[in-house]
C-alpha cells in the first residue's frame, strides 16, 4: 500500500485530503519513471513460437484461486503446451501445496518471488497474492520481461493502476487481468452485435454478483501451523500505512478490511464490470460514479468473529461520455439475483450468467424490424463458451504466443479500475464523483 492508502477509521477529512493527493499523483505521475525491479532497461518481452511450451510461475498459493491456478495449470499442461515450473508464497504451507501439487523441486518454490523474476527459463507469472501487492509485482515481472496474468482487482488504488499500465505498455509484454467471464463467448457476441449498430445506440446494462453466507463472506477457518513463524508477516503487509503485528483473522479474511482490500468492489465486481464494458463493444473510462454500501446484517456476529469495516451490500451507476450506463449489485447477504441485460433503444440483449447463451428482444416500436433471436439457436447455432478459468488462462497463452491483446488486457483494466475506486470513494465519502479520463 502507498502513501496514499486509507487506513481503517480514518477520519473522513483526513479520507477526502488523501484520496485528493492520489488525484493528484495520477495526473502528475510521469509515464516511464515508475519504480521497478531490476534494471532500469526494460528487456524485451519473451518471444514465444507457435509450438514452444511456456513456463509459467505462480506468485500467491492461497487457499482459493492461488491453488486453483497451481492445480489447473498443472493438470491441463499438455492441452496448453504450458509447464507449471515454479511458484511463491510467503506461508510456508503454501509452499508445500505448490510443491506437492505440480510436482516441483524444492529449488522451484520461493518465499520471495523476485527470485522467480531472476530466472531466465520463466516466460510468465500468474498473480495471485493479495490485492495490495498487484502492483507492484505486475510491475516487477513485466519489467523482468515476464508475461502477466493478474487476479482481479488491477491494483487497490487508482494511481497505481495509471503506474501498472505504463510499465505494461512500454515493456509491451502481454496482460491478462483475471476477470474470466471475459472469455465467455456471450459477451463478444454483444459486443458485434452493438457494433453493427443494428440494434441501436446502448443505453445502459445491468449486472450482479450476490452470495449470501450465514456465518459471513470471507470468515474463512484458520490453520493451525499459520503462525508467525511460518510466515513473512512484514513482507505480506506491503506498505500499509497502519502496520499490525502478525494474526489469523488479517492474514485469511483481508477482505474485510480497507488497509488490503474493498470488500465486494474489488472481490466481486470485476467478474461482472469488465464483461459488461467489454460488451458495450468501446470500453471507456466513467465520466461519472456513484455508489451506496450498507453493513446491516452483521453476519460475523454469528461466532463471535470481529465486524467487517468493508460492505456486506453495495450497488453502483457508472456513467461513461457516450452516455451509456452501468448498474452493478454486489451482496454477501441475499443471493436472489437480477438477469444480466445489455438495453439498446431498439432491443434487449438477456444474457445467461456464464455467458454462453443471448436472447434478443425486440422493443415494441421496432418488432417489425428486427426478429427475436436466441444464440447459439437454429438460425445461430454457433456455441458460445461458456465463464471459465482454464479458457481465460488459455487465452493468455494463446494471446503470448500470437502478440495479440489478450480479452482483459491491461486498457480494459485500467477503465475498470478508475469505476471501481471512484466507487469506492462515493460509498465512502458519500458523494459522486465525476472523472476525466482524457486528462
Amino acid at each position: 500500500m502507498d502513501k496514499n492508502a486509507i487506513p481503517p477509521g480514518l477520519p473522513r477529512r483526513d479520507f477526502i485530503r488523501k484520496t485528493a493527493a492520489a488525484a493528484a499523483a495520477v495526473a502528475a505521475t510521469p509515464l516511464l519513471k515508475t519504480p521497478v525491479y531490476g534494471q532500469e532497461t526494460a528487456p524485451s518481452a519473451n518471444v514465444i513460437g507457435a509450438n514452444d511450451r511456456i513456463a509459467v510461475a505462480v506468485i500467491g498459493v492461497g487457499e482459493g484461486i492461488g491453488q486453483n491456478h497451481v492445480v489447473g495449470i498443472h493438470q491441463n499442461e499438455k492441452q496448453t503446451n504450458t509447464v507449471l515450473a515454479a511458484a511463491s508464497d510467503l506461508f510456508t504451507l503454501r509452499r508445500e501445496f505448490a510443491q506437492k501439487n505440480a510436482n516441483l523441486k524444492d529449488s522451484d518454490v520461493y518465499e520471495d518471488y523476485r527470485k522467480i523474476l531472476d530466472r531466465k527459463d520463466i516466460d510468465a507469472v500468474v498473480i495471485a497474492a493479495h490485492d495490495i501487492w498487484h502492483a507492484q509485482i505486475s510491475m516487477d515481472a513485466a519489467q523482468a520481461g515476464k508475461h502477466v496474468y493478474c487476479e482481479k482487482p488491477l491494483t487497490r488504488y487508482l494511481d497505481e493502476a495509471y503506474k501498472v499500465h505504463a510499465v505494461i505498455k512500454a515493456t509491451k509484454v502481454r496482460f491478462q487481468v483475471g476477470a474470466q467471464g471475459c472469455s465467455a463467448g456471450g459477451w463478444h457476441k454483444c459486443a458485434d452485435l452493438i457494433k453493427s449498430g443494428d440494434l441501436g445506440k446502448l443505453v445502459w446494462s445491468q449486472g450482479y454478483y450476490c452470495r449470501n453466507s450465514k456465518e459471513g463472506e470471507w470468515n474463512w477457518p484458520f490453520d493451525r501451523e499459520c503462525t508467525a513463524e511460518n510466515v513473512n508477516w512484514d513482507v505480506w503487509q506491503g506498505r500499509v500505512h497502519e502496520r499490525v503485528p502478525f494474526n489469523q483473522e488479517d492474514f485469511y479474511r483481508w477482505r474485510k478490511y480497507y488497509r488490503y482490500s474493498s470488500g465486494p468492489l474489488t472481490d466481486l465486481v470485476p467478474h461482472r464490470l469488465l464483461p459488461l464494458m467489454l460488451a458495450s463493444g468501446n470500453p471507456e473510462f466513467p465520466s461519472r460514479v456513484v455508489c451506496i454500501g450498507t453493513n446491516c446484517i452483521h453476519p460475523d456476529r454469528v461466532d463471535n468473529n470481529p465486524e467487517r469495516e468493508t460492505p456486506e451490500h453495495e450497488q453502483f451507476i457508472a456513467e461513461f461520455p457516450s452516455g451509456y450506463l452501468i448498474t452493478i449489485v454486489v451482496s454477501t447477504v441475499n443471493a436472489r439475483s437480477p438477469g444480466f441485460v445489455l438495453y439498446t433503444h431498439k432491443a434487449s440483449l438477456e444474457v445467461a450468467t456464464a455467458g454462453d447463451r443471448i436472447q434478443l428482444l425486440p422493443e415494441r416500436p421496432f418488432a417489425d424490424d428486427i426478429d427475436p433471436t436466441v444464440y447459439p439457436g437454429p438460425a445461430h447455432p454457433e456455441s458460445l463458451a461458456p465463464e471459465d478459468i482454464r479458457t481465460h488462462e488459455k487465452n493468455f497463452f494463446d494471446c503470448i504466443r500470437s502478440g495479440k491483446e489478450c480479452n482483459a488486457n491491461v486498457d480494459l483494466a485500467l477503465q475498470s479500475q478508475a469505476v471501481i475506486s471512484l466507487a469506492e470513494m462515493s460509498q465512502r465519502l458519500k458523494k459522486a464523483f465525476l472523472y476525466d479520463g482524457k486528462s
